[in-house]
């Protein structure tokens, strides 16, 4: 897949079929849209065409709003979308002066000057340009003037995407990291650079790898025990599938309530694993919510129920 940060950078495509979105989470219901783009691109002899956006349109629209929680990094879902056989992927920079850009403006200079659009297709009720006054019935006027075909997906797909992605951040929020997945499509992940903590794991035997998330609005579920795969490597190797060695592990989120910490962390236990991994990225893949995070009477009695989280990870990731 050829990633394009801004639309003038995009040149030479054949019969660009090109849909529009967020696409956080690259979820199920996102993964028809696709699969119904590749279908497109192929039918026309044609390649397959995102068009997103960096950072989210909330962060500019909406700035004092801090309540917002991505399913995906950008890296995440660049490889994720790479790995569900997009051909092109064009990152545009969202900016206040571009979110003023009228739909007509949108139309001519993005799509049409800038990515040579071939087919269009669109979201039931999609919306775009300032002020969300483009729609369906605009870009139906304005195809035959410039030359594109139009497909609107219907109402349910679209309709299953938004409700996939509401159910998905609840999910997570439960802790019902199982679910959430299914619900993906994928397992959910978080992708970091391991950086040195107080080794507090490896005084008990359980010497763990503590992550930092770049992404501040990357969804973090909650604090907890939970049982993982690790793959070693940023999203561009491990989610795309460039990758393919996992290890099992058990994943802790929270702030080490035994040695009353208050500091929240995320760190992971890779089981049978000795190798140096301060200053590389890993990626964390969620499985199952072992249990909640507990404070223990003594470090001993903490370091047996590691062994039990241990355990209870081994059975369910076999």
């Amino acid at each position: 897949m050829k990633v394009y940060h801004n639309v003038n950078e995009f040149s030479g495509v054949t019969n660009p079929v090109v849909t529009i979105g967020t696409f956080d989470g690259v979820h199920a219901g996102h993964q028809q849209i696709i699969k119904r783009l590749n279908e497109a691109a192929i039918a026309i002899k044609g390649e397959s065409v995102v068009l997103t956006f960096n950072p989210h349109p909330r962060l500019v629209l909406f700035p004092h709003q801090h309540n917002l929680q991505l399913l995906t990094s950008l890296e995440e879902k660049t490889a994720l979308l790479e790995r569900y056989g997009i051909q092109h992927l064009v990152i545009h920079p969202f900016t206040k002066e571009f979110s003023q850009l009228s739909h007509a403006d949108f139309v001519k200079n993005i799509l049409v000057d800038g990515v040579g659009v071939k087919k269009l297709i669109i979201g039931y009720d999609h919306h775009f340009g300032h002020d969300r006054k483009g729609g369906l019935k605009e870009l139906e006027k304005m195809a035959p003037q410039f030359g594109f075909e139009l497909e609107e997906i219907p109402e349910q797909d679209i309709d299953a995407v938004a409700i996939s992605s509401t159910r998905i951040r609840k999910a997570l929020q439960s802790a019902s990291v199982a679910e959430a997945s299914t619900l993906l499509g994928h397992d959910y992940c978080i992708s970091g650079t391991v950086v040195k903590g107080k080794q507090l794991g490896r005084a008990l035997g359980f010497p763990t790898a503590n992550i930092e998330v770049k992404e501040q609005h990357k969804l973090i579920p909650p604090n907890g025990i939970y049982a993982v795969q690790v793959a070693i490597g940023g999203p561009a190797e491990t989610i795309a599938g460039h990758n393919g060695i996992f290890y099992n592990g058990a994943l802790s989120i929270g702030t080490r309530p035994t040695f009353d910490d208050g500091e929240r962390s995320i760190e992971v236990n890779i089981f049978d694993f000795d190798q140096d991994l301060y200053g590389r990225q890993i990626t964390i893949f969620f499985k199952h919510f072992l249990r909640d995070e507990l404070k223990f009477v003594s470090a001993e009695a903490l370091i047996e129920q590691m062994k039990q989280d241990k355990k209870r990870s081994i059975e369910l990731l076999s």
